[in-house]
């Protein structure tokens, strides 16, 4: 089971920030507040919030946690949030796609707005950026939950389920798929007994620019400004991540 995405250093720094700065939780309790508010409180007739409990168990969350975030959706709490995206340019020309959610799109679009005209970038139309991300499934699964078992065989029916890309880790194993094969894969998992420790739909860029260290570090630290904003769940880019700055990010510690 081998495999390598260019896109692996991208995603792999993404969760090292959101997990640094404990926005997972965040991001999930919204998504579960949402998904009880829109479809209700059974996670067997809701696939919605079954997706976000899955996720929050991935996140190691308390299931005294989840259950008040599904409270709030169904108390009504969670009405006034709804899903936003934006698209702009950063430095150095990185496409940047950022997803939030919000109960007051005001603020949001300017704070967004107000991050991307500091970095000397701009904020976009919607639709602007369609033609350099896709959006993926991306399927985490830890590493030992394959132990005793034929990798071989759990490969063929990983690739059943529609797997464009598999990417084995120290710790764990990367399942990306298309938008619409998502589903798929969320069965075949279950079929064969496997749990995901995450499970999304992600902005995958299907072409990336490299820049000087310098250049590059301005568009980290604008992603960065993007991320510790609240509202903001997660930010994609385009910007290719060299041996020459990966090296340098490391250096940083």
């Amino acid at each position: 089971m081998a495999g390598h995405s260019k896109w692996a250093n991208i995603k792999h720094r993404k969760a090292a920030q959101d997990a640094k700065r404990a926005k997972v939780w965040t991001r999930v309790i919204k998504e579960i507040t949402i998904a009880a508010r829109d479809g209700g409180g059974d996670p067997d007739t809701n696939p919605a919030l079954r997706l976000a409990i899955q996720n929050a168990k991935g996140a190691n969350m308390p299931k005294d946690t989840m259950e008040r975030a599904i409270k709030k959706g169904l108390g009504g709490e969670g009405a006034n949030l709804q899903p936003v995206t934006y698209e702009g340019y950063g430095p150095g020309g990185i496409a940047i796609f950022v997803e939030a959610m919000t109960d007051n799109i005001n603020r949001t679009v300017a704070n967004v707005r107000s991050i991307f005209t500091k970095s000397g970038g701009s904020l976009g139309t919607n639709g602007s950026l369609s033609f350099i991300f896709d959006q993926k499934g991306i399927f985490t699964i830890a590493l030992n939950q394959l132990d005793g078992k034929d990798e071989d065989e759990i490969e063929m029916h990983l690739i059943e389920g529609g797997a464009e890309d598999i990417e084995k880790t120290d710790e764990s194993v990367m399942v990306t798929t298309s938008f619409e094969d998502f589903g798929n894969m969320q069965k075949k998992l279950e079929e064969v007994g496997l749990e995901a420790s995450s499970q999304e739909l992600q902005r995958i860029p299907n072409n990336t620019t490299a820049l000087d260290v310098e250049s590059a570090q301005k568009v980290l630290s604008t992603v960065e400004k993007f991320e510790e904003d609240d509202d903001v769940n997660s930010v994609y880019h385009n910007l290719e991540l060299t041996d020459e700055l990966l090296t340098e990010l490391n250096k940083d510690g």
